[in-house]
């Protein structure tokens, strides 16, 4: 089998490529709505932008944490050769995935309006982002579901399957919520509420497609619902790692709400320039993401054989990929900030704030794509604690660096510097925490 035996080099690249792709039409789909979200108006635009961190979650938690989770358990089993633990695992990723969007739907729809109230939202801004939030919360189990499907697959090693699928729900999400939202053709014109719907519908479509996928008699590995027993054993298998894989991506939010307020106290056209350079660092977690997915069954697979050796070669082979091609960005967006910047703005002021963000924040880039891959990694061992634990330094120091440059003089220069400096530390500490962390008994090798 290429994921146990194969070159770990052009294996890795060969399962990273189609997580690519997918996931560049999924931003192509984040931008798309953007676009068609401006055509409706400003309060539109602000509303989008009080919901987008809960979107951006639910994504998060449903595809990276847990979804993480799924795929660990189930390249597992598959590596110590025991398919019908795998089948029966994904049965239980399924209800899990279910569980968690159920629960999620309900937390939006009930406290969304008043969290986007804290955040500032009045008026119609605050009308149109409850209106979005709870249209979306209703079919938010579609996206948790797809997301848990695509994970049981992306754990048997199978890539393209589940980032074609993700192709086509991207394309036709963004067809559906540019007709539903501004009403094209036929369709009602129903404003924000047809963005999330057509989100959401879209999702639910790729839920059809997979189940039925997987639920066929020729599937590679075979979603069995009648016949297989609910164990405890399995659910803890799974959370063990997605449970707290779910602190990652609520710390990494909570980085992008601080420092976006920090930025606020510089004015105007630095909180501009921040958010137009955080979107770059945004922009380039998917690489990282695909990269590290693409770790996940390799290094699990590893580790239900017992190879240990191999499992740690992947994971450093994939930290250091990753790191190398974010880097590369970092290294183009220190030299030549221009070259982003002016795709959003032609104002000098939030242009020179931009220079001042990235010609810092960008030297942390190749250790925050390493830290990012070494943290899926991590999830195909099953030991997930210290990248996590590497998140919450990264977060620390962004709370005690924030509160100093609050008691300070200092300028915005500083807030991007200390960007970079929380990058360095969560890509150093990550590593250090995956190289002492003991994954298992290393292997003698299989003649």
């Amino acid at each position: 089998m290429p994921l146990l035996d194969g070159p770990i080099l052009p294996t890795l690249l060969t399962l990273a490529v189609p997580n690519i792709l997918a996931l560049s039409v999924q931003s192509i789909a984040a931008v798309a709505e953007t676009t068609y979200i401006g055509r409706i108006g400003t309060e539109a635009l602000a509303a989008m932008a009080l919901v987008f961190p809960m979107i951006m979650l639910t994504q998060m938690l449903s595809s990276g944490a847990i979804g993480g989770g799924v795929s660990s358990a189930i390249s597992r089993a598959l590596g110590a050769g025991d398919v019908a633990r795998a089948q029966a695992m994904a049965l239980h990723a399924l209800t899990i995935g279910l569980s968690f969007g159920l629960i999620a739907s309900a937390l939006l729809y009930v406290f969304g309006p008043a969290l986007y109230r804290a955040l500032g939202g009045h008026g119609g801004v605050l009308e149109q982002a409850t209106a979005y939030s709870c249209t979306f919360a209703l079919g938010a189990l579609s996206i948790w579901t797809f997301n848990v499907l695509v994970s049981i697959a992306r754990g048997t090693g199978n890539m393209r399957l589940p980032s074609s699928t993700i192709v086509a729900v991207g394309l036709l999400q963004i067809a559906l919520g540019a007709g539903l939202s501004l009403g094209l053709g036929p369709l009602p014109k129903l404003g924000l509420r047809g963005v999330a719907l057509g989100q959401v519908g879209a999702y639910a479509a790729g839920v059809v497609f997979l189940g039925w996928w997987m639920t066929r008699p020729g599937a590679a590995l075979r979603l069995r619902v009648v016949g297989v027993k609910l164990l405890p054993d399995m659910f803890r298998d799974i959370l063990k790692v997605g449970a707290i894989a779910c602190l990652s991506p609520i710390q990494s939010i909570a980085v992008v709400v601080l420092l976006a307020r920090y930025a606020a106290t510089f004015g105007t056209d630095a909180l501009a320039g921040f958010g137009i350079g955080i979107r770059l660092e945004l922009l380039l977690v998917p690489i990282a993401f695909a990269i590290g997915v693409a770790c996940v069954p390799m290094v699990g697979m590893a580790i239900g054989a017992d190879d240990v050796r191999r499992a740690r070669r992947v994971a450093w082979t994939g930290a250091m990929l990753s790191g190398a091609l974010i880097g590369v960005v970092g290294l183009v967006a220190a030299s030549r900030p221009d070259l982003w910047g002016r795709l959003f703005t032609s104002s000098d002021a939030v242009l020179a704030a931009v220079h001042t963000y990235l010609r810092a924040a960008g030297i942390g880039f190749p250790a925050y794509g390493m830290g990012l891959c070494l943290y899926f990694a991590s999830q195909g061992s099953g030991k997930i604690l210290g990248p996590v634990l590497a998140g919450t330094i990264r977060l620390a120091v962004v709370i005690i660096g924030g509160w100093w440059l609050t008691q300070s003089d200092e300028g915005f220069q500083s807030l991007a510097w200390l960007v970079a400096i929380a990058m360095l530390a969560y890509g150093a500490s990550t590593a250090l925490f995956v190289w002492l962390t003991r994954w298992g008994k290393p292997l003698v090798r299989r003649t």
